[in-house]
Formats: C-alpha cells, sequence, structure tokens
C-alpha cells in the first residue's frame, strides 16, 4: 500500500514546469514531509490536452456516498481488480488523474520497533503515482474532490520492505493514463505495473514520520 508520501520542493516555479503547469496553479503550495490520508493535497489531471491542479482530499469518497467515514479505506485501489471494485470502477473509466510526490514511506521491523524509510527516486525526479479522483457532496451544490493512488506488486527495491507497492508513471504514461478522452480504459492496465528496478531508493527515515503530526525536513534523518 501506500499510506504517507511527500513532495518537498521548495520552489513551486520549478515544480510547476516539472509538472507541466501553469506557476499559478501553485499559488497555495508549501513543502509537505508527511502527506497522510483524509488530508487535503492536489493532484493533477488533463483537460482539452493541457495538464491542471486539482485541490483534493486522499481517500475516495463516492459520488452516492452519504458522507466520507470509509474515506480511510479508500486510500489505495488494487491495479488487478480497479476496474470491477464499485468504489472505483467507475472513476477508472472517466476520472484517472496523477499525484505528484517526491517520495513516500513504508515501515520495517517488528511491530514494538516499526521504523519508517523513505523511498524516492534514484534520479530525484518527480514521482507520478497513478491516481483516481471523484467529487462527492457533502452539502448540496458544494463537491469536495477525492483521490486514491492505485498500487501493484513490489518490485526488487520493494519486495523486502512490502508486498505492494504504488504506481509510479513516466511523463509519457502518465498523459496517456490522464487522457479523459481514452475509448479503451481497460487498454490503460498496461501501465498498472511496478517500476523498474533501478528507478527507486529506499533509506531510513526518522521515528517523527510515524505521527501525521509532525512534518518537517527533519523527517528525512534517520536517528
Amino acid at each position: 500500500m501506500c499510506g504517507r508520501y511527500t513532495l518537498t520542493r521548495g520552489d513551486r516555479n520549478s515544480l510547476a514546469a516539472e509538472l507541466g503547469v501553469p506557476a499559478g496553479h501553485l499559488r497555495d503550495y508549501t513543502p509537505r514531509y508527511n502527506i497522510a490520508p483524509t488530508q487535503r493535497h492536489f493532484i493533477v489531471t488533463t483537460e482539452f490536452e493541457n495538464r491542471k491542479v486539482m485541490s483534493a482530499h486522499w481517500g475516495l469518497v463516492n459520488r452516492w456516498a452519504k458522507d466520507n467515514s470509509r474515506a480511510s479505506q479508500c486510500i489505495n485501489a488494487k491495479a488487478e481488480t480497479v476496474e470491477v471494485r464499485p468504489s472505483f470502477r467507475d472513476a477508472f473509466r472517466k476520472r484517472r488523474c496523477v499525484v505528484p510526490a517526491d517520495g513516500f514511506y513504508e515501515w520495517t521491523g517488528p511491530k514494538s520497533a516499526r521504523r519508517p524509510m523513505w523511498i524516492h527516486r534514484a534520479d530525484g525526479n518527480l514521482i507520478l503515482f497513478a491516481g483516481l479522483y471523484e467529487d462527492w457532496f457533502p452539502e448540496k451544490e458544494r463537491p469536495e474532490t477525492t483521490f486514491t493512488i492505485i498500487t501493484c506488486e513490489p518490485n526488487a527495491v520493494m519486495r523486502p520492505i512490502h508486498n505492494r507497492m504504488p504506481v509510479i508513471l513516466d511523463n509519457r504514461a502518465a498523459d496517456d493514463w490522464m487522457n479523459p478522452t481514452e475509448a479503451d480504459p481497460l487498454s490503460l492496465k498496461r501501465l498498472l505495473i511496478p517500476a523498474a528496478d533501478d528507478v527507486l531508493l529506499a533509506q531510513p527515515a526518522s521515528p517523527l514520520a510515524n505521527s501525521v503530526k509532525n512534518d518537517g525536513p527533519e523527517l528525512l534523518v534517520a536517528e
């Protein structure tokens, strides 16, 4: 699974350039070192062949839901079943996005002494998670956008740490994935595969990452 992630870029203009969006889309951006389920962050979608940023809460809530009580149970969607699960199948057909990050956490060790690992790209580039999004209506006429991150089988780097990993797309695959005019969404399942073994590195992080209350650069420094 993917239960916490980071986006720590300090320069919003450079981040916008990396994402291929106008700098103004990121006017509210601040670096984050511990993005957690149900929190608000942002996703990237495509409209008229242009990328755009949307504010969204992590944990997909269906349009027909009466409340968001199941949001924390829908932070991830399995690649193998995403097109058939009732919670995700409509979003898979019509509302695909990417979730920008520069790393994510997983935990190792016994339950009594779990230690976080920060997994990031070996080349330092952004990570683009394959995601899905959907609006629900906590109040009439007031939609709230929510999202989930798709996971798949682990690659060689992740296998000793966890039995799942987030799907990571390159820029070209991201454009294919987000294309809202794709006539055959099932063909996009070819993209939902583990990253190559040389893409990611895993390094120890601080136990401060264990608490969602902590969110600063010290989280990436192992003690």
